[in-house]
This record gives C-alpha cells, sequence and structure tokens, in this order.
C-alpha cells in the first residue's frame, strides 16, 4: 500500500495539539539518529526535513498521514530530538512544557517508535525515555536506523548489544537509504494504528 504525508502544524504547547481523532505514532531519538529520513521512507516523499544540524527541530510536527483505497488515517508526531550537546539544556527544559504531557495524556498516541542509530552504542538518556515511556504505560517500538552501512556479521553484533543494553527483546532493523525493513515497520505500525481504532471504538 502506498501512503502519503501532508504537514497539519508545529505545536510548543498543548493548546496547539490537533484535535484527538485518529491514532497517533510519535516519533522519538537523539539528534543525528536519522528521524527524518525514516520518515521520509516510510511515506515516500520529502515530508520532514532533513536538516545538517543536530537539534533543529524545536516542535512537535504533526503530520496526516493517509493510505490508498480509503485506508484509515493516521497522524505522525516528529518529536524534538534530544542529547547533543549544544541544545540538550534547552530542550530537557522544554519537555515538561509540551513534550512530556503529550506523551503521558495523549489519548490517540498508539505507539511510540523509539528510534536508536544502530552504528553507536546506547546512551543514558536512551534508557531514560524507554524507561519513563514504560512508566506511563505507552506500547513502545524500537527501531534501528542506518543499518546499511553495517557488514552481516556487524549487524547481529550491534543489534544484540543494544538489545542487551536496552533491556528490550525485539529491536526493528531499517535503513532509509536501501529501504530495508520499511514493509516490517509499517505492518508494526498498521497493527497498532488497528488496536487502537478498535479500543475506541470499544468505548
Amino acid at each position: 500500500m502506498r501512503w502519503s504525508a501532508e504537514f497539519m502544524l508545529s505545536a510548543v504547547s498543548a493548546a496547539q495539539f490537533p484535535k484527538a481523532s485518529v491514532p497517533e505514532i510519535a516519533f522519538l531519538g537523539r539528534s543525528n539518529v536519522g528521524k527524518s529520513s525514516l520518515l521520509n521512507a516510510l511515506v515516500g516523499a520529502k515530508a520532514a526535513k532533513v536538516s545538517s544540524t543536530p537539534g533543529r527541530t524545536r516542535a512537535i510536527n504533526f503530520f496526516e498521514v493517509s493510505g490508498e483505497r480509503r485506508a484509515p488515517k493516521m497522524i505522525f508526531a516528529d518529536l524534538p530530538g534530544y542529547g547533543y550537546a549544544k541544545i540538550s539544556k534547552s530542550i530537557s527544559a522544554e519537555w515538561p512544557g509540551f513534550i512530556e504531557p503529550y506523551l503521558a495524556t495523549r489519548e490517540t498516541l498508539a505507539l511510540c517508535i523509539c528510534i536508536v542509530d544502530s552504528n553507536v552504542p546506547v546512551r543514558p538518556n536512551d534508557r531514560q525515555l524507554l524507561d519513563w515511556l514504560r512508566s506511563v504505560g505507552r506500547e513502545l517500538l524500537v527501531v534501528a536506523t542506518k543499518v546499511d552501512r553495517l557488514s552481516g556479521n556487524e549487524r547481529t553484533r550491534n543489534l544484540a548489544a543494544l538489545k542487551r543494553e536496552l533491556e528490550f527483546e525485539e529491536i526493528v532493523p531499517v535503513s532509509a537509504k536501501t529501504g530495508y525493513g520499511i514493509e516490517e515497520l509499517w505492518r508494526r505500525i498498521g497493527e497498532a494504528g488497528s488496536t487502537a481504532t478498535r479500543d475506541q471504538g470499544n468505548e
């Protein structure tokens, strides 16, 4: 199935969030982890701006995602990156204002996709993010980007290390450059969206 994304708005406060109506998928990760490239690979277009300057995204950017054949719509939420030395303090200061409330209380948030770089060891803030999302009861999926840069043995070794250090049983490896793993990631997103839609219908 082909999907397209249309930019909706950028929010820097809870009052600016779009109306909660369809399942939402949040994308989180350190700055320079390949988050925007992954978003563009998922929808086959340059929906999210890829910047050469880490930490450029300072708001939650919302995109309406539509499929062909009247497929249910979803919203992708691109959250600010974290962990880049020059901006980490300011980003951390902003989290309680609108990012934390979005992640903790957004009723239509169906899945949090936590992105790590398959070429880079786990950092403390990666583990802290997963622990915090678990504490607020969010559904999680860890995705490892840039696997095209690794040989087969390196990929196996690095993914095993990420699982061990994050204490996470499953990690989905992907490459925005080659498309590796994108179909599997869409399958997981679709499952989360369908479950959320079904649950909302039963309320």
